[in-house]
C-alpha cells in the first residue's frame, strides 16, 4: 500500500473516531494548562474518574458499565465487519479495545480502506458507536502522558516530524503527522516501521489506533 493510501486511511479512521462523542478523550469540566513543548500539560480541575472493580464509573452512580458489556458490544461490531467487509477482521483484545495493529496489517494486506472506516457506507458505524459508548472511563491525564511519551519515542527513533499530542478544553488531540492531508511522514519507510515497533509499548491499551 502506498504512503498516500495509508495516510488517508489513518486520517479517515481518526476523523471517524473524533466524530463519535464517546471516543473523545474528555473530562467533564476544566481545561488544559500547557507547559513547554516537551513538557507535560495537565488537566485542570478534572473530576474524579475512580472506577469500580468491574470497570464502571463510581462517580456517576447507578449500575456501572463493566468491561464485559464493552467487550460484547465490540464483538458485535467485529461480527458486522466480518459479515459485510472482511471475514478476517480481528477479534478485539480482552480489554474490549480493537486490535489496531492487526487491523492495520489486514488493511495493508487487502488494500481495503473500508476496514478502518466502520464499513462501506458506514454499515457498521452504529455498532461501533454503541461499543464506544460502553467503554469504561479512563484517566485523561494518563492518556495524554502516554501519547506524549510515544511521540517523544518516535522522534528519538528517527521520525523527527512526529508531533506531540495536545490537551484542549479537557480533550486529548493525538499527535503524529504534522500535515495529515499532505503527509510529511512516510509510514512506509523502514525508519517509521522500526520506530513504531520500538515505541508501541508507550501507548496505553486502546490508544494504539489514535496516533
Amino acid at each position: 500500500m502506498t504512503q498516500k493510501t495509508r495516510s488517508h486511511s489513518r486520517a479517515a479512521r481518526l476523523a471517524l473516531l473524533i466524530a463519535v462523542p464517546a471516543l473523545a478523550l474528555t473530562t467533564a469540566c476544566g481545561g488544559a494548562a500547557e507547559s513547554s513543548d516537551e513538557g507535560v500539560a495537565s488537566v485542570g480541575k478534572a473530576p474524579s474518574t475512580e472506577q469500580t472493580k468491574d470497570g464502571g464509573d463510581a462517580s456517576k452512580g447507578g449500575a456501572p458499565k463493566g468491561k464485559s458489556a464493552f467487550y460484547d458490544a465490540q464483538m458485535k461490531y467485529v461480527q458486522c465487519m466480518r459479515k459485510n467487509i472482511d471475514k478476517d477482521f480481528p477479534d478485539p483484545k480482552l480489554s474490549g479495545h480493537l486490535d489496531w495493529t492487526k487491523i492495520d496489517e489486514l488493511q495493508q494486506k487487502t488494500g481495503n480502506q473500508e476496514i478502518a472506516k466502520g464499513g462501506r457506507g458506514g454499515v457498521c458505524t452504529n455498532d461501533m458507536r454503541k461499543a464506544t459508548s460502553l467503554e469504561p472511563p479512563r484517566d485523561t491525564q494518563k492518556e495524554y502522558e502516554s501519547m506524549l511519551a510515544h511521540a517523544k519515542c518516535m522522534r528519538a527513533n528517527g521520525v523527527s516530524k512526529f508531533t506531540n499530542p495536545q490537551l484542549q478544553d479537557g480533550n486529548v488531540l493525538p499527535g503524529g503527522d504534522p500535515n495529515p492531508t499532505s503527509p510529511e511522514v512516510s509510514q512506509d519507510s523502514s525508519t517509521y516501521k522500526q520506530a513504531r515497533q520500538a515505541c508501541k509499548d508507550k501507548l496505553l491499551d486502546g490508544l494504539d489506533g489514535m496516533q
